[in-house]
C-alpha cells in the first residue's frame, strides 16, 4: 500500500512540473489561422500575412516553418519574439497548375507549449478560359 502511495504522488508531482513548464514556456497565439480567398484564376499569386502573438512567459523562438507544397512560400521571424510581443509569417500561393479546392498549409515549427501550428490558405482556383 505504501509503495502504490508513493507511486501516486510521484506521478502527481511530475504532472504538476510538466504543467508549471509549460505554463512558464512560449505560448502562440494567431490572430487567424486560416484565410479564404475564394475563386482565384489558375496562376494567380495570392499572400496574406498571418500575425501571431506570444502570450507565454519565455521568448518564442520558431526553428522551422515548412510548406506542404512547392506551390506554397512561407517566410517567417528568425529572431526570438519576447513575451507579449508580435511577429509576422507570411505566406504566399502560386495557383499556376492547379485546379479546384486548394488548402495551402503551413507547418510552424516552435519552443511553444504546443510546438506545431498550422496555418492555411483556401482557395477554389479556376482554369482561365482563352
Amino acid at each position: 500500500m505504501k509503495k502504490f502511495a508513493f507511486l501516486i504522488g510521484f506521478f502527481s508531482l511530475i504532472m504538476v512540473v510538466q504543467s508549471q513548464a509549460q505554463e512558464a514556456g512560449a505560448v502562440i497565439n494567431f490572430k487567424e489561422s486560416s484565410v479564404d480567398f475564394g475563386d482565384i484564376v489558375q496562376g494567380q499569386k495570392v499572400e496574406h500575412t498571418f500575425i501571431l502573438t506570444n502570450s507565454g512567459k519565455q521568448p518564442l523562438i520558431i526553428s522551422n516553418v515548412a510548406a506542404t507544397c512547392g506551390c506554397t512560400v512561407p517566410t517567417w521571424p528568425k529572431e526570438p519574439i519576447a513575451p507579449g510581443k508580435s511577429g509576422e509569417i507570411k505566406v504566399s500561393f502560386n495557383s499556376a497548375g492547379k485546379m479546384g479546392q486548394q488548402n495551402a498549409v503551413v507547418r510552424i515549427y516552435s519552443n511553444a507549449s504546443e510546438p506545431i501550428e498550422k496555418v492555411s490558405l483556401i482557395s477554389n482556383v479556376i482554369v482561365k478560359s482563352n
